[in-house]
């Protein structure tokens, strides 16, 4: 990936990443605020379908929902995990970003449309 095609991140030292399995999403929080979170669904070909990106209104534009998810296509990486971008924000991030496109599963979504 060249800098141009990396992704600026929020870099404050508390911000991190939690998995909540049970609520099917990562969420983001910063010390003991809740910035927002990605929701995802593992499928059953285990991929990981990218389904919707959601910050709090007072966090917006502040490159949140980028770090959010540059942070998990990063975790999906080490892992060897292929993702499927319903979200349109993922969507403009993998235009933005073509360095993280080697993650977009290569087959389309069961029941996905044409």
């Amino acid at each position: 990936m060249t800098s141009e095609n990396t992704p600026q991140v929020n870099t404050s030292p508390q911000l991190r990443i939690i998995p909540n399995h049970d609520a099917s999403r990562y969420e983001l929080w910063d010390g003991e605020q809740y910035i927002g979170f990605l929701g995802v669904e593992v499928l059953e070909d285990g991929t990981v379908d990218l389904q919707h990106t959601i910050v709090s209104e007072q966090f917006g534009r502040q490159g949140y929902a980028r770090t959010l998810v540059t942070r998990v296509l990063d975790d999906y990486r080490e892992r060897g995990v292929k993702v499927r971008a319903t979200c349109s924000y993922v969507q403009d991030y993998m235009d933005r970003f073509p360095g993280y496109r080697d993650l977009l599963a290569s087959t389309p979504a069961p029941g996905a449309r044409d």
